[in-house]
C-alpha cells in the first residue's frame, strides 16, 4: 500500500496545500523563482503538511486557516533541505540535481533563506501568540542542529546521545510541532496537543532511524541519492555506532573520507550489514514507534486518529 492511501480522504485538502506551496515560493526575481521550483517540482512525501492537517481534524478544522501552518511547515523542511546539501555538498535530492549542484552555494544559501521567511510570512495568518513561539523556538533549534552537525562530522568518538540530540533537532522536533500547531490551528484542547507533539517527536525520531538504516540497506535508485552518502560525508548514524563496537570495523570506518573510491566505501557496507547493527537500530525505532502509539490512546476516536496510526504503522515498516 502507498504512503498516499492511509490519507486518500485529505486528497482535496492537499491540493490545496500544494497549490499554495507554488504560490509562495513565487518571486519576482526570476533566479530565485526557478531555484525554488526546482526543489518543489522534486516532490516529497509532504508528511509534514499531513501531519499538520491530521493533527487539525482533532480540533474545529478549517482549512482555509490550517493550510498556513501546513506550508509554512514544509517550506522550513524544504529551506533546511537546500541548507543541508550546501553543508554535504550533496549533488543529488529526491533523484534530482539539488539548487547548489544546479546553481551555486550563494544562491542555494539565498534560496533557503527565502524559503524560511515566507514561511514566517504564511504563519501570521495564525492570530495565536503561542503559535508563532513554538514555530520560532523550533527554528532555533533546527538552526543548532544544523551547527551539531558540521561540528560532529568525521567526529568517530561522539556518543550515541550526541546522535539522539542531534536527530531529534534535526528531523523528530519539526514533525512534533507539525503535530502540535495543527492542534493549535484545530484549537483542540491543551492535553490534545501536547500528546499530538509526543506522538510527532516520537514517529520523527522513528522516522530519523529509519532513513539512517536504509541509507545501508537500499539501493541509489531508491534513495534517490548514493548508498551510504552519509557515512561518506562524515554522519555518525545509529549503525555506525553499533557496527564500531567491533574493533576491525571501526578501524576501517574511522579512515573514511569524503573522497574515499566508491569501490572501499562498498567494502565497508558490507562489513557492516555483516554486524548485528542493522537489526538493533531497528528494535530502537520500533521502541520509538510504541511510544508515539501510545500518545494516541487518550484521543477520540475518528479518521484522523486512525491516519495519524497507519502513518506511524507504515513509517515502522518501511523496508530495511
Amino acid at each position: 500500500m502507498k504512503l498516499t492511501m492511509l490519507y486518500s480522504f485529505l486528497k482535496a485538502d492537499i491540493e490545496e496545500v500544494e497549490k499554495e506551496l507554488s504560490q509562495a515560493i513565487h518571486s519576482d526575481t526570476e533566479l530565485l523563482k526557478d531555484a525554488s521550483l526546482h526543489l518543489l517540482q522534486a516532490g516529497g512525501k509532504r508528511i509534514r503538511p499531513v501531519f499538520v492537517l491530521l493533527a487539525a481534524k482533532t480540533g474545529q478544522y478549517d482549512i482555509h486557516r490550517v493550510k498556513n501552518a501546513a506550508v509554512a511547515l514544509e517550506l522550513i523542511h524544504m529551506a533546511s533541505l537546500v541548507h543541508d546539501d550546501v553543508i554535504d555538498n550533496a549533488d543529488m535530492r529526491r533523484g534530482r540535481t539539488t539548487i547548489q549542484a544546479e546553481w551555486n552555494n550563494q544562491i542555494a544559501m539565498y534560496t533557503g533563506d527565502y524559503m524560511f521567511a515566507r514561511a514566517l510570512n504564511y504563519m501570521t495568518v495564525i492570530q495565536n501568540p503561542s503559535a508563532h513561539k513554538i514555530l520560532s523556538d523550533a527554528i532555533v533549534e533546527l538552526c543548532i542542529g544544523e551547527i551539531a552537525q558540521i561540528q560532529d562530522k568525521y567526529r568517530f568518538n561522539q556518543s550515541t546521545r550526541d546522535y539522539f540530540r542531534r536527530i531529534k533537532r534535526k528531523t523528530a522536533l519539526l514533525i512534533a510541532v507539525s503535530c502540535q500547531l495543527g492542534a493549535v490551528a484545530g484549537n483542540a484542547s491543551a492535553d490534545i496537543q501536547k500528546r499530538l507533539y509526543r506522538f510527532g517527536y516520537y514517529v520523527g525520531m522513528a522516522y530519523q532511524i529509519t532513513d539512517d538504516i536504509l541509507d545501508f540497506t537500499s539501493t541509489e535508485k531508491e534513495l534517490g541519492k548514493p548508498a551510504g552518502g552519509d557515512l561518506l560525508q562524515g554522519n555518525i548514524t545509529l549503525p555506525v555506532f553499533y557496527a564500531m563496537e567491533n574493533p576491525e570495523i571501526s578501524s576501517r570506518i574511522k579512515k573514511v573520507h569524503e573522497e574515499m573510491p566508491g569501490e572501499d566505501l562498498r567494502q565497508i557496507i558490507d562489513d557492516i550489514l555483516k554486524t548485528d547493527a542493522i537489526k538493533r537500530s531497528s528494535a530502537i525505532s520500533q521502541r520509538y514507534l510504541r511510544k508515539a502509539l501510545d500518545q494516541l490512546d487518550e484521543i477520540p476516536q475518528s479518521k484522523a486518529k486512525k491516519s495519524l496510526r497507519d502513518i506511524a504503522l507504515f513509517i515502522g515498516k518501511r523496508k530495511y
